[in-house]
């Protein structure tokens, strides 16, 4: 499923509240609400908060003419050449309007306190127990690995895993770096964000590398097992609503700058329980990559409200009964994501033979 950060053994603890308020949420301090409040009181002042309003402005207004997302871009100009370029929106009328009305109004913000009261009602009508079991890996050979979903690496293979795991992680290194050069250039709209978990958890990969050589490669080398699990080092770019689209083409290109090849792209603004942009890329090295897009509301969605339901749904344990349940709890709160305007307009893309 995507949107996953995929993080075993994470516990069903109560989400963390969140503010009511429809204002843009600063994602890098979603889990605190004090820090968001505090956030929020910042955007007011002459040095706005990441994140707010005011500062998306600050960056707009420094892009020189003629940039994909400047306000200033002149007419007849185009953008990159594998898309329609239009005239960028006026952004007065949004920054002129009135914050405490759009604080009346219903809103993904204003549902997020009812959203996880049903989470926790969920928990207790259906609790983790129920979907649980306890491995007996007492017989298992020395050296071997056992997954908590049953999978199996005899001694071999988790040493051929390991190995996978320990080339990953060399290569993250310089990949986070380049990536963190994108989100540091002020005329960039996106910025990086959960960035703790850029790399899948040592288990989940060894979930993934075990189902991969039982089920279609039990002779795959290394190279082949890197290449079968594209995600094993991801990033997210948050996006406020109405920059969207535009800087979703913009970051492309800078990916593209930079020697990353595109792959692969899913849109699933249309779905109707996951938001966003799910993107894989490859790097000159040969190091493949996943990057997400998102608004700050689809990405606070993913991370703090429904997360647990997507747990939930990828056990084997889970009964057909509590599927449907967490199906429709996903549908409703994606319900209440607004989606960026023409961001249905861009299209799929798998490159052939990936």
């Amino acid at each position: 499923m995507p949107g996953s950060r995929d993080r075993p053994g994470q516990s069903y603890a109560a989400e963390p509240a969140v503010p009511d308020s429809p204002q843009r949420l600063p994602p890098d301090v979603a889990r605190d609400q004090n820090a968001m409040e505090r956030a929020d009181s910042i955007a007011t002042s002459d040095n706005p908060a990441r994140w707010s309003r005011a500062e998306l402005r600050q960056r707009l207004e420094r892009l020189p003419s003629g940039h994909p997302s400047s306000p200033r871009m002149d007419p007849g100009e185009v953008g990159p050449p594998h898309r329609t370029a239009e005239p960028y929106r006026d952004r007065e009328p949004e920054a002129e309007r009135d914050d405490q009305a759009d604080a009346d109004k219903p809103g993904y913000w204003s549902e997020v306190a009812g959203f996880l009261k049903d989470a926790e009602e969920h928990k207790l009508r259906w609790p983790v127990e129920r979907a649980s079991t306890v491995l007996d890996r007492s017989r298992d050979p020395a050296g071997s690995w056992r997954g908590d979903g049953g999978q199996y690496l005899d001694a071999e293979q988790h040493a051929q895993a390991k190995e996978v795991i320990a080339m990953v992680k060399a290569r993250e290194g310089k990949l986070t770096e380049n990536l963190s050069e994108v989100d540091r250039d002020p005329s960039c709209a996106g910025r990086l964000v959960g960035l703790e978990h850029r790399l899948k958890g040592e288990d989940r990969l060894k979930e993934k590398i075990a189902d991969l050589l039982e089920t279609s490669a039990p002779d795959a080398t290394t190279d082949e097992i890197l290449r079968a699990v594209p995600d094993a080092i991801r990033y997210t770019f948050c996006i406020d609503l109405d920059n969207y689209t535009e800087a979703y083409w913009d970051i492309q290109e800078r990916f593209l700058a930079r020697g990353f090849e595109m792959i692969y792209g899913q849109n699933h603004w249309d779905d109707t329980q996951y938001k966003g942009i799910n993107t894989r890329w490859v790097t000159p090295d040969g190091q493949r990559f996943e990057v997400q897009f998102h608004t700050p509301e689809s990405f606070h969605a993913k991370e703090h409200v429904t997360h647990w339901a997507y747990e939930r749904l990828r056990n084997p344990l889970t009964q057909d009964k509590e599927r449907q349940e967490l199906m429709e709890f996903q549908q409703e709160v994606g319900s209440w994501i607004p989606s960026p305007p023409a961001a249905a307009e861009i299209p799929n893309y798998r490159k052939e033979g990936h």
